[in-house]
This record gives structure tokens, sequence and C-alpha cells, in this order.
């Protein structure tokens, strides 16, 4: 055997480029991307504006099991404010808050 005459035998640089482009093909149908979803959805500022707007009595449940009692005066992105009726106005945290609910909406379980 001739060391000479040997060839090697590889693919070309564009084959490979073309496979790690180029998904397998499907057989579901074709390749869709994905859209990322917003990272922000406005829902939460929706409620709070919607319950301020109303002056809607709210409950707010906090992580300690403490229960708050209040309308939201206003809110940011780490806090809101409650404006309570037996005492002084209060500033939670957003982390502090389990959830929150309308007074007259407990459900009896």
């Amino acid at each position: 055997m001739d060391p000479a005459n040997r060839r090697l035998i590889r693919p070309s640089l564009t084959e490979i480029k073309e496979q790690r482009t180029t998904p397998p093909p499907r057989k579901d149908g074709p390749v869709l991307k994905k859209t990322t979803p917003p990272d922000q959805t406005n829902a939460e500022n929706f409620y709070y504006l919607k319950q301020m707007q109303s002056k809607t009595l709210m409950t707010i449940v906090l992580k300690d099991g403490e229960q708050v009692q209040g309308v939201i005066e206003w809110y940011d992105r780490h806090c809101i404010r409650v404006a309570r009726t037996g005492g002084a106005s209060l500033l939670i945290y957003k982390p502090a808050i389990r959830y929150i609910y309308k007074v007259g909406e407990a459900t009896q379980s």
C-alpha cells in the first residue's frame, strides 16, 4: 500500500455548515419559531387601577398570615399603599403579600 496515493474521505466545509444550520425535517409540518412572551402583561396594573378608582375595600393577606383591610391608594413596582379605615395608612412591600381579595368575595370552605 502506497501512502502517497491514499485519499482522505471527508465532507466539505459547506456540507458541515448546512448540517448545522438546517434543522432535521419534521413530519408534522413546517417549523414555526416560538415567540417569547412579553415581560409584563400589565394585568396587575389594570387590576390595581380598577380597585383604586372604585375605592374597593380590599383584604391583603401577608405571608405571615396577618390580614390588612383597606383601600389601595397607590402602587409602584415594589409596594402598595393601603388606607385603613381604623388606623394609619400602610406601605406594604409586594414580596410580603400572599394574596389580595375584595372584602365581599371571601370563600367559605
